[in-house]
């Protein structure tokens, strides 16, 4: 029985690494990297699930926004989809009246709409946008004027 035993503890790790080295796997699960403050207030996580190759001509990524905290306004050189998988957020398109996205909801947003998104006022959102193409940064959003949208969103 010792004998099996031994070879079991030297083999075991042999399989466990050769399963593991054969695939590219993510887990949407992890909450990513704390991103950089730059085009949003607040905080953000950012996990890159999948990334555009040769073979894949879009990106997924997890992002989550911890309440009262927004992107600024940009545009896609390429139609995004957003899907919320938690919490509440604000999204808007330029000249349009904002709305409250919940878990759930799909929004596409298509190529070179003027938009910003985020969590809202008292909840943090986790979304999954799948992309490709540039993010064109166009104009900051202001504390005020995020603070303006969810009084809005409020009375509606």
């Amino acid at each position: 029985m010792k004998k099996y035993t031994s070879i079991l503890f030297v083999l075991l790790p042999l399989f466990i690494n050769a399963q593991n080295s054969e695939y590219n796997l993510n887990s949407y699960l992890d909450e990513g990297v704390k991103a950089p403050n730059t085009h949003y207030i607040g905080e953000a996580w950012l996990n890159g699930l999948l990334r555009a190759d040769e073979n894949l001509n879009y990106n997924i990524t997890k992002a989550t926004f911890r309440a009262n905290s927004t992107l600024d306004w940009h545009k896609h050189t390429s139609p995004q989809v957003i899907i919320i998988v938690k919490g509440e957020g604000y999204y808007q398109e330029k000249g349009k009246e904002p709305l409250i996205l919940k878990v759930g909801d799909v929004l596409k947003c298509d190529q070179d709409i003027e938009h910003w998104h985020s969590s809202t006022k008292e909840n943090d959102v986790t979304y999954l946008a799948i992309y490709s193409g540039e993010t064109i940064w166009t104009e900051v959003l202001s504390q005020e004027n995020y603070d303006n949208v969810a009084v809005e969103v409020k009375k509606n």
